[in-house]
């Protein structure tokens, strides 16, 4: 939850590290992927995330983390919310340098943050996220936010971007 903003904060990476841990069949097709440093297929996300969105607590709206990662994943989420008739307010951006993110990820000591894996993650972003951003910036969603600074920082630029972006649609 961010309570700021009164929306769930939905993670894709926490979902599919808690389908891991509790060895789901999810959490196993996911696993083989991410330890590979590749992305989680399409599908096996948008059906992901359209389960959580679906919850009572997403009515009033909600923060996505790490999704959409492909146009595909873009397309289906605005068809799903289309449907809903709940359009996207925004897609904020995190804006940072590539070798400030490489040591960031170094320095959160987790298993699957292994250099050669995070090299694979960086290859997969470039070829495949990266016209995400294009994707939203022609629909006119898309903010750029500065990711350098301390946490408390970068979260004040986060809230200050959803918080415009929300007023203006409403």
């Amino acid at each position: 939850m961010v309570p700021q903003l009164r929306v769930p904060h939905i993670s894709t990476g926490e979902m599919l590290r808690q389908a891991i841990e509790n060895d789901t069949p999810t959490g196993r097709q996911a696993k083989q992927y991410l330890d590979s440093g590749q992305l989680v297929p399409g599908q096996i996300m948008v059906d992901l995330v359209r389960q959580r969105l679906e919850q009572p607590d997403c009515t009033a709206g909600f923060l996505l983390d790490g999704f959409p990662r492909t146009v595909p994943q873009a397309e289906a989420l605005d068809e799903y919310l289309s449907r809903c008739k709940r359009p996207l307010d925004a897609v904020l951006e995190m804006q940072v340098d590539e070798e400030v993110l490489v040591h960031r990820l170094i320095a959160r000591a987790r298993g699957d943050d292994q250099p050669d894996v995070i090299r694979q993650r960086m290859v997969a972003y470039h070829e495949q996220t990266i016209p995400v951003s294009a994707y939203y910036r022609r629909h006119g969603l898309l903010k750029a936010i500065d990711a350098l600074g301390t946490p408390d920082e970068v979260f004040s630029r986060l809230l200050a971007a959803a918080e415009l972006a929300k007023n203006r649609t409403r």
